[in-house]
């Protein structure tokens, strides 16, 4: 071979090495880029080809599918559509042509296309039989009974709130409910209807903010609410040992460090109360007494053993919870009763109900049950897990008394259920600059069957601007709610 020959043959050969290198690296270092890079339009096309897999609730979809409008943008061929958007919005979040996916539609969205790798065999079969690809389901905890009581209870009370209901026992969420909500389908497409919708639920155009998970992503001051954490710290560390023993609680009783009296509301025996009494009563002096003495370190181990300070995953995030450290003694004073930095979700205050529930053992929450392929068969299954245990099986049974009396014959008596044990504690939070907005209402509760057992565990927290302030209580605004959650689960149970 002459030589202008031999270095066309080598020029070529490089030019096919080159695209060879090319390729290998498009196919197999760029893939995973390339494939979920957002102006790759054909990965969007291909996601809405089929109708999704639906999200499951006592065996019925909340979800479905629809073909797209042909106006706009045509050749995504189905969009989402939800049944009774606004009430399970909170649990499935939305899937939008335009916007995209949250909450259970985004994190289990292979399962919901068909194209998470865990339906390979199914994938297989159906490429092989011809069939187009169909997604899985998602099978959620939720119990419809008490996600519509929660729900319905907070839009007939208007303004803001959130509820949230566990099963003690496994964890399972059974409700998640937040007021405001939003329908998802409204914007699932992609037209200029779809983005108008959009476009007024953002907080800009809605100080509502009607699209804010307020069961997980809001935290409030927990109020007395907290206060069920001060008890199972007192008891848990051994400065008191039963719910009868009387306390060390003065009246009046100054703050350390400060010349400032702690207040209760109103004329209530709180002076060396027992803890039962100063539950049922709620006294602040004698929790926030308790508190300071316990001191910041253990009132913060004992908050952690319930999960503040900690994120939470249900899959969906949760905020974490605070309840702060390096506090002096009347900081900790003001926290134990759930004011000062404390800040709690409805999700947190619900798993403190549910670990008192539990006999003191704390499960962690979660609203998946079940992964299924498109034949119903099972991919995962999600098992029970302990988080804790932040109170041994007598201090679990001393404050479940405790919380009873409060119900049976305290500020709680409005979440009182016929031939079933209720325990419960009420709280009104102070919000805004020195107390200045409407309080928050507060409730935390759980019920026991005759049998014993714990169905369920309920959070609710209500925020009324437009409530008169003297109107505003947790017993009177929460409680309700929290009872027509609890009756739903129990009936289900008889």
């Amino acid at each position: 071979m002459n030589k202008p020959l031999r270095r066309i043959a080598i020029f070529c050969g490089l030019l096919v090495l080159t695209l060879l290198l090319r390729d290998n690296y498009l196919q197999y270092v760029r893939a995973d880029s390339l494939k979920d890079d957002p102006k790759n339009r054909r990965v969007t096309i291909a996601r809405y080809a089929t109708p999704r897999g639906d999200i499951l609730v006592g065996g019925d979809p909340i979800t479905g599918s629809a073909e797209s409008s042909k106006s706009g943008v045509n050749d995504l061929k189905y969009k989402r559509t939800y049944k009774n958007g606004p009430m399970w919005a909170p649990v499935t979040g939305y899937a939008s042509q335009a916007f995209g996916a949250t909450q259970l539609e985004s994190i289990e969205d292979g399962i919901l296309t068909g194209d998470d790798d865990r339906l390979f065999f199914r994938k297989t079969l159906d490429m092989i039989t011809g069939k187009e690809q169909q997604g899985g389901n998602v099978v959620t905890t939720l119990n419809a009974a008490a996600q519509k009581a929660a729900f319905d209870g907070l839009k007939k009370r208007g303004g803001k709130g959130a509820v949230v209901a566990l099963e003690p026992s496994t964890g399972k969420i059974l409700a998640l409910a937040s007021y405001p909500s939003y329908d998802p389908s409204s914007f699932a497409g992609n037209t200029n209807d779809d983005a108008a919708a959009w476009k007024k639920l953002q907080k800009k155009y809605d100080p509502a903010d009607p699209m804010l998970n307020r069961a997980l992503r809001e935290t409030y001051p927990p109020g007395s609410t907290f206060k069920v954490v001060t008890a199972a710290a007192a008891l848990e560390n051994g400065k008191y040992t039963s719910a009868d023993e009387r306390t060390d609680s003065p009246l009046p009783w100054v703050m350390p460090g400060t010349t400032t009296e702690l207040k209760n509301e109103g004329n209530i025996p709180c002076e060396n109360a027992t803890m039962r009494v100063a539950l049922q009563y709620s006294c602040n002096t004698v929790f926030g007494k308790i508190g300071s003495d316990l001191g910041n370190d253990k009132m913060l181990e004992e908050a952690k053993k319930f999960g503040f300070d900690s994120e939470q995953f249900t899959p969906v995030r949760a905020t974490a919870s605070v309840f702060s450290d390096d506090m002096n003694k009347s900081q900790t004073a003001l926290s134990s009763i759930g004011q000062y930095n404390t800040a709690a979700t409805p999700l947190q205050m619900a798993m403190v109900a549910s670990a008192v529930a539990n006999d003191g053992k704390l499960m962690k929450p979660y609203m998946v049950d079940e992964l299924q392929s498109s034949n119903l068969d099972p991919v995962a299954k999600t098992e029970p897990e302990e988080l804790s245990r932040p109170l041994s099986p007598k201090n679990a049974q001393i404050l479940q008394d405790m919380m009873q009396t409060v119900v049976e014959k305290g500020t709680g008596t409005n979440a009182r259920i016929s031939g079933v044990e209720v325990g419960g504690k009420t709280g009104t939070a102070q919000h805004g600059v020195e107390n200045s907005e409407n309080p928050y209402a507060w409730f935390i509760s759980y019920a026991k069957l005759p049998d014993g057992s714990s169905p369920v565990a309920v959070a609710v927290v209500i925020e009324d601007e437009g409530a008169n302030r003297d109107d505003i209580s947790g017993g009177g605004l929460a409680a309700p709610i929290a009872k027509n959650v609890m009756e739903a689960v129990v009936n289900a149970k008889k």
